[in-house]
């Protein structure tokens, strides 16, 4: 008895050996394979999350919004002056029967369309502009010049809609109608072409706005084409 369990005695030291190597040779094998397996992760996301916006950019956006607000309203304010309100003067053809200038004042949005809306139109326009401005600073989508040419121009055009929108301009004697619809006077036509006779009076506010929506637009149907 006492001679076998010597011997057993002998025989656990190796076989304790034995797993021990077994286990550190399974433990290394554990530590290598999630490093040999697995790939590093992006960080392009992340710099790109975190990326300085330019600040000429940024003088850009504003700079746009504020110049063509203004160009709006003096070329409202000016050409009100000189041929008065809706009505009271002929048109005054700049290239005869296609292009020329004539007030009119529109009570609704896009082609007269939501007339007598003019204070949801207001309030639509002010929600769009904190959008954007979320959408530049926030978002960061004033890192694409693209992006900050054509926010900048609709911020601008919405600024000079706005103005007349929220009644700033109308005076008492206008008609009642008038105290939230937008100055409009360029005239463009083509007789006897659809939706071109006549096409609905706009302003510099309007022609921001639908370049700025269509290079939206653009960038979106072809992404990373406007960097060309």
């Amino acid at each position: 008895m006492n001679g076998s369990s010597s011997s057993d005695d002998q025989a656990r030291p190796d076989s304790l050996h034995a797993d021990a190597s077994e286990q550190e040779i399974g433990d290394s094998g554990d530590q290598q394979s999630p490093t040999s397996g697995s790939k590093p992760v992006p960080k392009q996301n992340s710099e790109i999350s975190s990326a300085a916006i330019p600040t000429h950019h940024v003088v850009l956006f504003f700079g746009l919004a504020a110049v063509g607000g203004i160009a709006d309203l003096w070329t409202k304010q000016s050409i009100f002056q000189w041929r008065g309100l809706p009505g009271q003067r002929d048109i005054w053809w700049i290239v005869e029967d296609y292009f020329g200038i004539e007030t009119a004042v529109n009570i609704g949005a896009v082609f007269g369309l939501g007339a007598g809306k003019g204070l949801f139109f207001a309030a639509f326009s002010v929600i769009a502009a904190v959008g954007i401005l979320v959408w530049l600073f926030k978002f960061r989508a004033a890192a694409s010049l693209w992006l900050t040419w054509a926010l900048g121009m609709i911020t601008g055009g919405i600024i000079g809609n706005l103005y007349d929108r929220l009644g700033l301009w109308w005076q008492a004697g206008y008609p009642l109608e008038w105290q939230s619809g937008v100055r409009d006077w360029i005239l463009f036509r083509i007789e006897g072409v659809p939706f071109f006779d006549p096409w609905p009076n706009f302003n510099i506010a309007d022609s921001l706005l639908v370049v700025g929506a269509c290079m939206l637009m653009y960038q979106s149907f072809f992404p990373g084409k406007e960097a060309e």
